[in-house]
């Protein structure tokens, strides 16, 4: 019943191969020739084919081991801790090149490890890797972009206004202040792709747990409190990460080259 109600929505065969390929190449054909780069190059049209190539070797792998990860509890955390190593890394670098792309795995496995170890305390979250695997890649996929946004606008926005950020050394703000007065307007906008999402659930867009619970049979109603759940969950994380990566920033810890970026003495 499941497997009909799936290739009703979507069908695997020759088409879908053919219409994903257009699809991509279409991707990366606009990026190349807007130029769509932070540089003006033709840059992002590469990384799409390879992120689309990527995305299609690593849900097929990801597809296969799945199967066997949801039956043993050991194998079942391990694929969770490279999740967040992958996400960590991700975010890390698309923040900065330098050394401290580490630190965000804070804003990541800030918020996520306490929301998840608290849902399975109370028994909303079952221990099994068909209910964690969904549930805490969702999480940390979610805190993941967060950090991402909220860091990159927090560390250009110190960049072009490193002035303001020495005239308020020279009013005599300490160097976290002095950055959190620039940053966190910059930094809030992180918040914005899940509120909006939230906001529209239902009327724009029919998120994929709510759709996938259908698919699979469930009442409506239960389809409904999931997403429910899953849309406000997201929300606290990506609040939090946003705070974490916030405080990182300003306190120097997660930076760029240039003086505005660094605590003196610091690495």
């Amino acid at each position: 019943m499941r497997d009909l109600a799936a290739q009703a929505l979507l069908p695997v065969n020759t088409a879908l191969a053919v219409a994903l390929l257009v699809l991509l190449l279409l991707a990366a054909a606009t990026a190349a020739v807007f130029r769509l780069a932070p540089d003006g190059s033709r840059g992002r049209a590469r990384e799409i084919v390879v992120a689309g190539a990527r995305a299609t070797v690593q849900l097929a792998a990801v597809s296969l081991a799945i199967g066997w990860v949801v039956h043993h509890t050991a194998a079942l955390f391990a694929f969770l801790l490279l999740m967040f190593a992958v996400a960590t890394r991700t975010a890390g670098r698309r923040i900065t090149p330098n050394g401290t792309w580490w630190r965000a795995g804070l804003p990541i496995a800030g918020p996520v490890v306490p929301v998840v170890a608290g849902l399975t305390l109370t028994g909303l979250l079952p221990v099994r890797g068909i209910a964690m695997i969904p549930v805490t890649g969702i999480l940390i996929g979610g805190a993941l972009t967060a950090t991402v946004l909220a860091g990159r606008r927090s560390l250009d926005e110190l960049r072009t206004r490193h002035g303001e950020f020495e005239a308020g050394l020279a009013l005599g703000l300490a160097d976290r202040d002095a950055r959190l007065e620039l940053i966190r307007p910059a930094a809030s906008d992180a918040l914005l792709p899940g509120l909006d999402q939230t906001r529209t659930v239902g009327l724009v867009t029919l998120p994929g747990a709510f759709v996938g619970m259908l698919l699979g049979g469930a009442p409506p109603v239960l389809a409904g409190a999931v997403q429910l759940f899953v849309l406000i969950a997201l929300m606290a994380v990506q609040a939090l990460a946003v705070a974490l990566t916030l405080e990182l920033v300003a306190r120097g810890r997660l930076h760029r080259e240039g003086p505005a970026l660094r605590v003196p003495g610091r690495a």
